[in-house]
């Protein structure tokens, strides 16, 4: 009961105006943001691009640790969020325990969904689609470990569909053949029936990798993630009506197919960092 009254005594604290703030190394954590968008409609969002360091993906782990937490403290203390969230799933297997012991504000992590995968799966046979960091991660290994003992864990990955997503956003035309070429070593296991998308640039490359491999339901963690945000900010004040979403890049500004498609996740306001 005690807990519950300091709860709500620190949500009564919380600006309506503080946003919640979103971090990726490029645009696939708006796969993330878009659920929690639908789910919190009158929530101040900020979206940031680390677009400097793209991609994560084929980056060491160390400059990751190093790099991810000194970047969100800035953030913090620019637009004072009320919660951040690492939209990526490398950055968090990586760096998630470092953001969280330097930040005061909650931290919401993007780990690989093996868990719903495995309960979802008849064959026992799962993929983890993700970045090459985040596919060879101890994280990874704990959590197939504890959530898929008796399943067979196929491992692959790809920094070409982080290339692909991000081009898709941006207006490009994708081509089925190259998202087959980037998933082959998992299409050849027919018995695979489950797949997890462990980078969140892939489920913006949902209907593309359903042809790819079209016996495997996608498994993701964007609606768990936005469900996980709406626990952490209930009894929080919100406006009445929100501000103009933010998007916020380290690197050079989106070009304008790209700032058509933030738009269209509410993120009309582009800022650098």
């Amino acid at each position: 009961m005690l807990r519950d009254r300091r709860t709500a005594a620190k949500a009564l604290h919380v600006h309506p105006d503080a946003p919640i703030l979103f971090f990726d190394s490029g645009v696939g954590g708006l796969s993330v943001l878009a659920p929690t968008r639908a789910l919190l409609p009158r929530a101040p969002l900020v979206y940031v691009a680390d677009s400097a360091a793209f991609p994560y993906g084929t980056r060491s782990e160390e400059e990751i640790a190093a790099r991810v937490p000194a970047l969100l403290g800035r953030l913090v203390e620019r637009y004072r969020p009320r919660l951040a969230v690492i939209a990526c799933n490398t950055a968090s297997t990586i760096a998630l325990r470092h953001v969280r012991a330097a930040l005061e504000i909650p931290v919401v992590g993007t780990v690989p969904a093996i868990k719903p995968a495995a309960e979802q799966s008849h064959n026992r046979v799962i993929g983890v689609l993700g970045t090459e960091a985040t596919v060879r991660q101890p994280y990874v290994d704990d959590l197939a470990t504890r959530f898929a003992g008796d399943c067979e864990v196929l491992r692959h990955g790809s920094a070409e569909l982080v290339t692909l997503a991000e081009a898709k956003l941006a207006g490009e035309t994708v081509a089925a053949e190259d998202v087959a070429q980037a998933v082959a070593p998992l299409a050849v296991r027919g018995d695979m029936d489950v797949v997890v998308l462990a980078c969140t640039h892939f489920p913006l490359l949902a209907e593309e990798l359903r042809s790819a491999l079209p016996r495997a339901a996608q498994v993701d963690g964007g609606s768990g993630i936005a469900r996980r945000i709406a626990h952490l900010t209930e009894d929080q004040p919100w406006p009445v009506q929100p501000p103009l979403g933010i998007a916020v890049f380290t690197g050079a500004p989106p070009r304008s197919p790209l700032a058509s498609t933030l738009a269209r996740f509410g993120l009309t306001r582009l800022e650098h960092l």
